[in-house]
């Protein structure tokens, strides 16, 4: 987590990045669905948090400030990092000597506005069979579908050696590049 930039000044760094980051994903983990969730679970576990990370925070940080640390993160440098990350955690996966990746694509639950007219956001995740992690994903682009997102995928992966599964909608014969 030392490598994702922190877009903080330094003044302003009262809770660590990499423990907001830590507690953030376990907080998703466990059902939360919103700063103010992220905050709730935070809360709640602030005692055993502080205990088994020798943390010197007074109170949790509020929904707002949680709010301020992730939205000014980069996504773009979290999912290379993410995806270097588990490439490193996938470094010994092998069935007979070829590597198996399964390639799906989903909406995202509650990603839709109806009030703005706006489709539901639909992602592309790569998965290693073996190993049952994420490799990576990436958003389908709202006018498009799964076809040039996964093309795109492929190559960002450098999976070219691996056993690709896909659905059948990518069994067509034109295929654009």
């Amino acid at each position: 987590m030392e490598k994702i930039t922190d877009p903080r000044r330094a003044e302003g760094k009262l809770y660590a990045l990499k423990y907001v980051l830590l507690f953030s994903i376990l907080a998703i983990a466990t059902g939360a669905n919103s700063y103010r969730g992220i905050h709730t679970f935070i809360k709640v576990n602030l005692r055993p948090l502080k205990r088994t990370f020798k943390l010197k925070w007074k109170r949790a940080p509020a929904y707002t400030a949680l709010r301020y640390i992730l939205s000014g993160l980069s996504a773009e440098e979290i999912e290379a990092i993410f995806r270097e990350y588990a490439a490193n955690l996938n470094g010994g996966w092998a069935v007979a000597g070829a590597r198996i990746v399964a390639l799906d694509g989903k909406a995202l639950k509650g990603s839709f506005d109806n009030f703005h007219d706006a489709k539901a956001k639909q992602i592309l995740s790569a998965f290693a069979v073996d190993t049952a992690l994420v490799l990576g994903h990436i958003e389908i682009d709202e006018k498009s579908n799964e076809i040039p997102a996964a093309q795109k995928l492929l190559r960002e992966l450098n999976i070219a050696d691996h056993i690709i599964t896909l659905d059948a909608m990518h069994c067509q014969k034109k295929r654009s590049r």
